[in-house]
C-alpha cells in the first residue's frame, strides 16, 4: 500500500473496529456473568417462594395430588419469570405437580442447590429446595437457551448500532485523514509548481510532524544552491586557467612558424613544451577533482607501509621538477600503516609533492617525515621555498587560489585536491610555514 492516506484510513478503521469488537466481547462476557447471577438469584427466590407457599398451604399439596398434579402457578415479578418451570416432588419420588411448560421428567435429582441437567436434548439450570415439613422437594428451573437468547439480544443491541454507525465513522475518518494531510498536499503543490531554478526555502510554519521534512528539503535546497554556485565558479575558473596557456601555445607556435632564426624557433618550441606540461597538469587535476567528487570513497584496504608507498610515488615523479629538487624520505615512515585508500593517499601525496617541488629553489630539497599520534599518523612534507604569508594560508586550499609566490606551472588546485582526498578517509590537511622557511604541509590520516 503506497498511499499514506489509504494506510492511515485502513489503520484507523481496523483499530476502531478492533476496539469496538473488543468492547462487544467484553460486554458479552460480563453481561453473561451478570445475567447468570441475576437469573440464579431469581431461581433461588422463586424456589423459596414456592416452598413458603406450600408451607402456608396457599398451595394445597394434598388437593394438587388428588387432582392428578394440576398446573402450579409460578410467582411472576418480571417478564422473565414466565419462562420459569416448577415441579413438586414428594420425598418418595412422586410428581405432585408442575407448572405450565415444565417437562414431565424430573428436572434434577439433587436435593438442594443448583445443578444443570439435560432433558430431551435441552440444558436446564435448576434450583432445588426441600420442605421438610411437607415432605416436598421443590424444583425450579429455566432453559439455558433462554439465557443465551437474552445475552444475544444484548449483543445484537450493540452490533446493530455499530453496523449503522461504522459507515458514518468511516466517512468521518476519511475526511479527517484528508484534512490532516492537507499540509503535505499544499507542500507537494508548492514544489510541483516551482521552476527548476527556484530553490528558495520552504516556509517552516507547517504542523510539527512535517517540519523535519521541510527542514531536510531546505537543507537540500541550500546544498544544491551551493553545488551549483561551486560548479559555476569551477567552470569559470577552469575556463580562465585554460585560456591563458592555450593562448600562449598559439602565440609560441606562430613565433616558431614565422621565425627564420633557429635559436628563436627552439626557444618557442621549448615554451610550447612547458605550456603543454602546464596544461596537461591542469587537465589532470581537473579530472582528479571531478573523480573525487563523483565517487563515494575508496573501499580498498589501507596502506601497510607508508615508506614503501611514498618511495614508489617519488620514483614516478618526472625528474623531480625542472629545478632537479631532491626528495628525502625519513626512515621513521617505514612500517607505519594508515587507514586510507591507496588511490586517495597517492592523489593527496602526489599533489602536495608536486607543489613542494615547484616552489623549491634549484638544487633544493623536499623533506618527508612522519610521526604517530593518538589514533592517527602524520606525514609532513616541507620544502625550502618562499612559504606563504599568514593571510594566504587560510585560503591556500581554495580552488584556483594562487598566492603572491606563485609559480609558472601552478594552477591553484593541488592543495584543494589533497584536502578533498584526505577528508574522504577522515583525514585532514594542515598548512604552516616551517621554522627554517618554506611551506610545511601535514597530512593527518587515521592509523591502520
Amino acid at each position: 500500500m503506497n498511499s499514506i492516506r489509504a494506510r492511515l484510513f485502513v489503520i484507523l478503521i481496523a483499530t476502531t473496529g478492533l476496539v469496538w469488537l473488543s468492547a462487544v466481547g467484553w460486554i458479552f462476557v460480563s453481561t453473561r456473568a451478570e445475567v447468570e447471577q441475576v437469573l440464579d438469584a431469581r431461581l433461588s427466590e422463586a424456589g423459596r417462594m414456592v416452598s413458603s407457599l406450600v408451607s402456608s398451604q396457599e398451595i394445597d399439596v394434598q388437593r394438587v395430588t388428588e387432582l392428578g398434579g394440576q398446573m402450579l402457578p409460578v410467582p411472576s415479578h418480571i417478564p422473565y419469570d414466565r419462562q420459569l418451570s416448577c415441579q413438586l416432588w414428594s420425598f418418595d419420588g412422586t410428581l405432585v405437580g408442575r407448572s405450565d411448560g415444565a417437562p414431565a421428567a424430573e428436572l434434577s435429582n439433587h436435593t438442594s442447590g443448583f445443578s444443570e441437567v439435560q432433558i430431551d436434548g435441552e440444558t436446564w439450570r435448576v434450583f432445588a429446595i426441600e420442605n421438610e415439613e411437607k415432605a416436598i422437594r421443590v424444583l425450579v428451573g429455566d432453559s439455558l437457551r433462554v439465557r443465551d437468547r437474552l445475552v444475544g439480544d444484548v449483543v445484537k443491541g450493540l452490533l446493530f448500532p455499530a453496523a449503522l454507525i461504522l459507515p458514518v465513522l468511516a466517512g468521518l475518518i476519511w475526511v479527517s485523514v484528508n484534512r490532516g494531510l492537507m499540509p503535505l498536499d499544499r507542500m507537494a503543490n508548492d514544489l510541483a509548481g516551482r521552476k527548476a531554478a527556484d530553490l528558495k526555502p520552504l516556509p517552516q510554519d507547517g504542523p510539527r510532524e512535517i517540519r523535519p521534512v521541510i527542514k531536510a528539503l531546505n537543507g537540500l535546497f541550500a546544498r544544491v544552491v551551493g553545488a551549483r554556485q561551486h560548479e559555476r565558479d569551477f567552470t569559470a575558473f577552469a575556463a580562465h586557467e585554460l585560456k591563458t596557456p592555450l593562448a600562449g601555445l598559439k602565440t609560441q607556435a606562430q613565433i616558431a612558424l614565422a621565425s627564420q632564426d633557429d635559436a628563436i624557433t627552439r626557444e618557442a618550441l621549448a615554451q610550447i613544451v612547458s605550456g603543454v606540461d602546464r596544461t596537461s597538469r591542469l587537465v589532470r587535476q581537473l579530472l582528479a577533482i571531478a573523480a573525487l567528487e563523483a565517487s563515494e570513497g575508496d573501499d580498498r584496504p589501507g596502506i601497510e607501509d607508508l615508506g614503501v608507498a611514498l618511495r614508489a610515488l617519488v620514483r614516478e615523479l618526472p625528474h623531480h621538477g625542472q629545478n632537479k629538487v631532491r626528495i628525502e624520505i625519513g626512515a621513521e615512515l617505514d612500517g607505519l600503516g594508515a587507514a586510507i585508500g591507496e588511490a586517495d593517499f597517492d592523489l593527496a601525496a602526489r599533489n602536495v609533492l608536486e607543489n613542494a617541488v615547484a616552489h623549491s629553489p634549484a638544487g633544493g630539497s623536499v623533506k618527508i617525515s612522519g610521526r604517530a599520534e593518538a589514533g592517527a599518523v602524520v606525514v609532513a612534507i616541507a620544502d625550502h621555498g618562499a612559504g606563504m604569508p599568514a593571510d594566504e594560508l587560510v585560503r591556500a586550499t581554495e580552488r584556483f587560489f594562487r598566492g603572491r609566490n606563485k609559480t609558472a606551472v601552478g594552477s591553484g588546485l593541488g592543495l584543494s585536491i589533497a584536502q578533498l582526498a584526505l577528508e574522504r578517509s577522515g583525514g585532514r590537511l594542515i598548512l604552516s610555514n616551517g621554522p627554517a622557511g618554506g611551506l610545511l604541509v601535514e597530512m593527518t590520516v587515521p592509523v591502520a
